[in-house]
């Protein structure tokens, strides 16, 4: 049979062969570095944050889960991987610290991931724990708490923890969420998802609707940190519910996401509103107010609603985030939102579909050619790492490769956390779920993974 004569099945037959195989050929080579095995002894289920590095190439992050220090499934625990010494042996998990919980004083189920300073010295935050008053279904849980790990003097030592901040519960904030960013003079800037003073966000298990606090050092060795709320959430037209993740501009600005909030009408179990995407810029004099400004309120249909994560910048000062829903598709957006003319303009770069492995959970990055990544957290086709590749030539799209599906067990399933790449060009992060561990069930207890060209 000549070309000619080739059925139009088998046509398209061969275009889809051809297809899977260059599908297949893009595919980057995945490896899980470690399982976490839950229980007394171990994490369970990584907190969004992911990992961080050191100056020597090991890793860094926290689980909302395990440890002995309370009861099942255990308060969580930060968490050290150490690169091998000789390419190909297995990392080594080191337990850094257990959380224990409000009874304690100490933080419990972290929810963010771990910053790391030039000393080394570690930070991150707990959704509960501390010495805040609050109350969840009748239980005193502590409000949340800004924690700091210092590494030991000696090798071979303990990293000692110290609570930098615990919120109250009532202006100053409640349950803090995602990544600390810190300032050039040191200061560290978050986000606590209730409290505040003002709206009315899930009440009457939380109340109120989420600040931007900022984080100063002390002035004199063995001094307290001290916090100041930058802004209160008030819903309605305004946001709701922060993320955490913040990013700065040249200018000082502060730039972040509310899951909640812009009144669109998409009224979930949290709060009102489809979420938004703020800015805030510095006072103008000393002691005077920040000033917010929504730059987008999302309609949750064609341009997505709900960010559950931080936004990034470019060199030019557009920024980039992710969102939910958007589109028939329903399977989430990546978006851009570009200052024209006194205004923001956003432009959604992708649709994301549920049988395509929607929605994308996790803030994104760059890497040095302007291609973005990140995750998707699982549609019916599965969760996944995915490349955003700009237009190129006479192109006007972004165009996106697949570069790992997870696959269950023993892989990891669900990633729900920001990428980190080495110096190499790999991409390093973690699954909530998925791995050999076996103290969690038969879902799995979550995995640190690396992905490589």
């Amino acid at each position: 049979m000549n070309r000619k004569q080739l059925p139009g099945f088998a046509i398209r037959l061969l275009l889809l062969t051809l297809a899977l195989v260059s599908v297949a050929s893009a595919q980057w080579k995945e490896k899980v570095l470690y399982s976490f095995q839950g229980g007394t002894t171990d994490g369970a289920v990584p907190a969004g944050g992911g990992v961080v590095f050191d100056a020597a190439g090991n890793l860094y992050g926290a689980t909302s889960q395990g440890g002995a220090a309370c009861p099942s499934p255990g308060c969580g625990i930060a968490f050290q991987l150490a690169r091998p010494a000789k390419q190909g042996d297995p990392w080594t998990e080191t337990v850094l610290h257990v959380f224990s919980g409000n009874g304690n004083g100490d933080g419990a189920t972290p929810a963010g991931g771990l910053s790391i300073d030039s000393a080394g010295n570690l930070y991150g935050t707990t959704g509960y724990g501390g010495t805040g008053n609050c109350v969840l279904l009748g239980s005193k849980t502590g409000c949340g708490v800004v924690y700091e790990l210092v590494p030991p003097k000696s090798k071979g030592g303990k990293w000692t923890e110290k609570i930098l901040y615990s919120f109250q519960g009532g202006k100053d904030g409640d349950f803090p969420a995602g990544d600390l960013t810190f300032d050039k003079a040191g200061n560290l800037y978050g986000a606590t998802q209730y409290g505040g003073g003002f709206g009315n966000c899930n009440a009457p298990y939380f109340q109120n609707c989420g600040v931007i606090f900022k984080l100063s050092p002390p002035v004199k060795n063995g001094g307290k940190w001290k916090e100041k709320v930058l802004y209160s959430f008030k819903s309605g037209t305004d946001g709701a519910n922060p993320n955490g993740g913040l990013v700065f501009d040249s200018k000082g600005a502060i730039y972040g996401t509310t899951f909640s909030g812009g009144n669109q009408g998409c009224k979930g179990d949290a709060s009102v509103g489809c979420g938004t995407a703020f800015r805030l810029r510095p006072p103008t004099q000393n002691g005077g107010a920040w000033v917010e400004r929504l730059l987008h309120v999302f309609n949750g249909r064609d341009d997505g609603g709900q960010p559950s994560a931080g936004l990034i910048l470019d060199a030019s000062g557009s920024l980039y985030g992710i969102a939910g829903g958007g589109n028939i598709s329903g399977g989430g957006i990546i978006f851009r939102l570009a200052a024209v003319g006194g205004h923001w303009k956003e432009t959604v770069l992708h649709w994301f579909s549920n049988s395509g492995g929607g929605p994308p959970g996790a803030s994104l990055i760059f890497d040095s050619v302007g291609n973005l990544y990140g995750t998707t957290t699982g549609g019916s086709m599965g969760s996944d790492v995915f490349q955003l590749k700009p237009p190129q030539g006479k192109q006007k799209a972004w165009t996106v490769k697949f570069l790992h599906w997870f696959g269950g067990i023993p892989d990891g399933i669900g990633p729900d956390a920001a990428l980190v790449f080495d110096k190499n060009g790999d991409l390093y992060s973690t699954t909530q779920r998925g791995g050999s561990g076996t103290g969690c069930g038969f879902s799995g207890c979550g995995v640190v993974f690396e992905v490589e060209p």
